[in-house]
């Protein structure tokens, strides 16, 4: 359904009803609750959308930028989803995480199968236009900016006519992003890490994040350098968080698997600092054309200096 003019009017009940009853607001909203706030304020569950992007700025780490994106997307089961951008100081601006590129990762983490409809505080850059065109229907999507005047729906075609994406470069049946992937990877271990992983414990932490960053890289949508990886963050709790490395078709907006597990950490955690990540696995695949090992370790010395990294090489079965 299209998001309707009416929403005009009624975008500041929405946002007085959302301030009331979220503060702060989740990363994941289930769809009973999607629906029961929209009908409290009398809207649909996409015309909710935008009455939501205003807390969502508020929940993005932009310290280079000072610039707050909120993403706010409904997806195909009728849970709504939250995505924000995220910078590092210090490090080159690659490294950052757009906020729409956190939404599709925030879909991809909770086994979403679709992305709808989605409300931004400002208009996708070409960046995440791109990025987007590797969800299946992307152009469908309806995007609404609510920074706009008129807050009306656009399909993402027209943000990005005579789009380049996946239909160019794969094979037809190929899975898309937000689709179910199997990389049919194990382990490759050296004789010293086997002697290692048998004297483990089973359910030890760095079991828990080796298993964890396997099944990430398992999971994880590089169909066009053929580079699966994916990693696993253990919080001081003992939380485990866990991102896989999503490719473009455009490659340069792909988004790395360290930054996958960091918006899990930033989107679950109870005290989503930094700091608090102490330690780190990366399975990547043995030979690949794209190795992640160095960026990752370069990113995790800058937020957490104290983390310790490891990397496991993987081959398929």
């Amino acid at each position: 359904m299209p998001i309707a003019a009416s929403i005009n009017i009624k975008y500041h009940i929405g946002n007085a009803l959302q301030s009331k009853a979220m503060d702060p607001l989740k990363f994941v909203m289930e769809a009973w609750e999607a629906q029961s706030m929209a009908e409290s304020a009398g809207l649909t569950v996409q015309e909710l959308l935008p009455t939501l992007v205003s807390a969502a700025q508020q929940l993005a780490r932009p310290p280079i930028s000072k610039y707050r994106v909120g993403a706010v997307g409904l997806g195909s089961s009728g849970r709504i989803f939250v995505g924000v951008n995220l910078e590092f100081p210090g490090l080159p601006l690659h490294h950052a995480v757009h906020a729409e590129q956190f939404l599709l990762t925030n879909l991809s983490l909770n086994a979403e199968a679709g992305l709808r409809a989605m409300a931004v505080s400002a208009a996708p850059c070409g960046h995440c236009r791109q990025f987007l065109q590797e969800v299946r229907g992307a152009g469908d999507v309806e995007i609404v900016v609510s920074s706009e005047a008129k807050k009306e729906g656009k399909a993402l075609s027209e943000f990005l006519p005579n789009s380049f994406g996946p239909y160019e470069l794969l094979h037809e049946g190929s899975p898309l992003l937000l689709e179910a992937h199997d990389n049919a990877l194990t382990l490759t271990l050296t004789e010293e890490e086997e002697e290692e992983e048998e004297e483990e414990e089973e359910e030890s932490p760095k079991q828990q994040l080796k298993i964890a960053a396997l099944e990430a890289a398992n999971k994880s949508h590089a169909p066009y350098s053929g580079s699966p990886s994916g990693v696993a963050l253990l919080d001081s709790d003992g939380n485990v968080y866990r991102g896989s490395y999503v490719e473009s078709a455009a490659f340069n907006p792909s988004l790395g698997p360290l930054q996958a597990a960091l918006v899990a950490f930033v989107a679950a955690a109870s005290s989503p600092q930094y700091h608090r990540i102490v330690e780190a696995v990366l399975v990547e695949k043995d030979g690949a054309a794209v190795k992640q090992e160095d960026t990752a370790r370069l990113l995790l010395n800058s937020i957490s200096p104290h983390c310790q990294l490891t990397t496991f090489l993987s081959h398929p079965l």
